[in-house]
């Protein structure tokens, strides 16, 4: 087995240096923006994640390789199966992270990295510090595993996919030329995909290639009438990263100990974020319902629609 190196690890550097260049660049032009207490925050979410990785990895580890004695097939470390592997790892993702928008559970834990009520290349370091614990690499991260690529290889790729998305956490690459933005996942399409404006929530869930999300219709284009607002619904308030890590996972436990039925338990600990028993709270589809209905209730300017082309026009359910 080849001793592959770690892609994050390597990349570091090159992250902090792009950082850098982005602040400058910002304070140069207005055209970003930084606020020091996000940064901070975000930087040290960043550290706690790679301090974590190195602390509980091993769980994940012991996992994969208690499971490659199962593999269907035996795939050795060639150059087309790191390229297969890469693809197919992406799809996995997408479906990944789709399900940790979706089930509460894993969004205790994503929850993290949308938390930032600014986009910056620092935004894309603001990550999880108990992801191992939520054990959806189990459920996830088994399938090439069980298929016969071999772990290595698989947490080689896995991470190479999260080198890539680095770049994609910035406003100051606006579009790019539309073959690129039409198979890749891109600065545009990733603003979207963090934006909590109604048009824009549960979109984009790709890691490198938006075609996931085109083949499965979760693509939302970024509009140019319809500026991405950052953040969560309910933003935090916060830059205390004990908060940011922890706090999605304290109200599910206050949620579950306010259950009165094991529906309402499952409910609060695997519905979707927002999930209440008599409805009284907003999930994504509620949020995304009710602007619906309070566009349908708008009178529609024909001359200023007929100018608007397929890339800006606000999507539609």
């Amino acid at each position: 087995m080849p001793n592959l190196p770690d892609p994050i690890l390597l990349a570091i550097p090159a992250f902090i240096a792009l950082i850098v260049a982005e602040m400058i660049y910002a304070r140069v032009t207005g055209k970003a923006q930084f606020e020091p207490g996000d940064t901070a925050a975000s930087l040290t979410m960043g550290l706690g994640n790679t301090v974590s990785g190195l602390a509980l990895g091993f769980v994940a580890v012991a996992w994969f390789t208690y499971l490659e004695r199962f593999a269907l097939l035996e795939i050795g470390y060639v150059w087309w199966a790191f390229a297969l592997a890469f693809v197919l790892d992406d799809f996995v993702y997408y479906w990944a992270h789709r399900m940790a928008h979706t089930v509460r559970w894993w969004w205790a834990d994503h929850v993290v990295h949308h938390s930032s009520q600014h986009y910056n290349l620092s935004t894309a370091l603001r990550q999880p510090w108990l992801s191992p614990l939520t054990l959806k690499f189990i459920f996830f991260g088994s399938w090439l595993v069980l298929i016969g690529f071999p772990p290595a290889m698989v947490a080689f790729v896995g991470a190479l996919n999260l080198v890539y998305q680095f770049w994609i956490h910035t406003e100051v690459v606006k579009r790019l030329p539309y073959p690129v933005e039409m198979v890749m996942n891109t600065p545009s399409h990733h603003r979207v995909h963090h934006a909590t404006n109604p048009c824009y929530l549960d979109s984009n869930f790709a890691g490198v290639f938006i075609i996931w999300d085109r083949l499965f219709g979760t693509f939302v284009p970024e509009s140019a009438t319809e500026p991405c607002r950052y953040g969560i619904v309910k933003n935090l308030g916060t830059h205390n990263p004990m908060v940011i890590c922890l706090h999605e996972w304290w109200g599910i436990v206050k949620d579950v100990r306010s259950a009165r039925s094991p529906r309402e338990v499952i409910g609060y600990w695997l519905g979707p974020p927002g999930w209440s028993p008599d409805g009284s709270r907003d999930c994504s589809k509620t949020i995304k319902k009710k602007w619906h209905a309070l566009q349908s209730a708008q009178p529609v300017d024909v001359d200023e629609q007929s100018e608007t082309g397929p890339e800006q026009a606000a999507p539609a359910e």
